[in-house]
């Protein structure tokens, strides 16, 4: 972020009231994190904010400070419009229908379509809380501890845990400095990576027990009738991507969660080495080389054959 956008960023956000802060549909840690962490900055600012996700926070994320004050609609008018870590502005929803466009884009994703007035994207973040946290610095904005564990929760969940490849010493910095403004980073680890529902194991279990691999691609499916069964209320596959690229002698995983609507959400996780991000934008999707999502139409068998097709020429280095 050069100097020029961070301080039009500061200009606006002084000069609003009545402030909107949304983010993407199913949304993950760094979406909450970044939401409710410069939302907390906003309101300390002495500003009126509204945090909106449509699908609302996860349960996962419910211990965060605020998750209660994210709403699934938006209402009123506001001066200003925030989008945080959303690389398109399809993935929303419909949270805009009457707002118009947004005013501040605020990413790290590679795949960003740069669709707001302001667009503020730096692909060598971590995760988009980082950014958050720097320019709370450079603007000298409030930081206090509630703030702290929302960036600190986005920071370990996007790297999961610190262990994917674009983790710099500067992000262990940042996670540093967040601790000694008071976020508990074992609690916040533990709760954000570690424990699991049991409608969530559940689930995993149903797609585990259809997993396939074959030349270093590995993949499963979750059908609606799988979320039945588990009980499962959420409409992403519970983290189970992250399980599969674990296995050993694989290069990508991918999971495919069917959705309502005719759909299918499709992630993608590789090993250095490999840009799933190419594939998943074929498919009108996005996000970074190691890590990508798409939400592509059609059934679960025509989908779920289309995009392995497509995987495997990344994998053979045709994509």
């Amino acid at each position: 972020m050069n100097k020029e956008k961070i301080q039009s960023f500061g200009d606006q956000v002084q000069r609003a009231e009545r402030i909107l802060v949304i983010s993407h549909t199913r949304p993950d840690g760094d979406a909450v994190g970044s939401l409710i962490g410069l939302g907390l900055i906003l309101e300390e600012m002495g500003k009126e904010v509204n945090l909106v996700l449509e699908d609302g926070i996860p349960k996962v994320f419910h211990h965060l400070p605020a998750s209660d004050r994210v709403f699934r609609e938006s209402a009123g008018v506001y001066d200003l419009i925030v989008v945080v870590d959303c690389s398109d502005i399809d993935r929303i929803g419909n949270v805009l229908d009457d707002h118009g466009e947004p005013d501040i884009n605020i990413d790290h994703h590679p795949t960003n379509t740069r669709f707001a007035s302001l667009n503020m994207v730096q692909e060598d973040a971590v995760a988009t809380v980082e950014m958050i946290y720097d320019l709370a610095v450079a603007l000298s904005l409030p930081l206090n501890q509630p703030i702290a564990e929302a960036l600190l929760t986005g920071l370990i969940t996007d790297s999961l845990g610190f262990r994917t490849s674009n983790v710099s010493p500067k992000a262990l910095r940042t996670a540093a400095k967040l601790q000694e403004l008071g976020a508990d980073l074992p609690t916040l680890y533990r709760k954000a990576m570690v424990e699991k529902s049991i409608e969530a194991v559940r689930y995993w279990g149903l797609g585990l027990a259809k997993i396939q691999l074959e030349d270093r691609l590995v993949w499963t499916s979750l059908s609606l009738e799988d979320r039945k069964l588990a009980d499962y209320t959420g409409r992403d596959d519970a983290d189970l991507i992250n399980v599969l690229s674990t296995i050993k002698d694989t290069d990508i995983s991918l999971v495919f969660v069917e959705q309502t609507k005719g759909t299918v959400k499709v992630s993608w996780r590789a090993q250095t080495g490999f840009d799933v991000s190419k594939t998943a934008i074929q498919f009108g999707g996005g996000g970074h080389k190691p890590a990508a999502g798409a939400e592509v139409k059609g059934n679960l068998e025509r989908v779920q054959e289309e995009v392995l097709k497509a995987t495997r020429e990344t994998l053979t280095g045709r994509g």
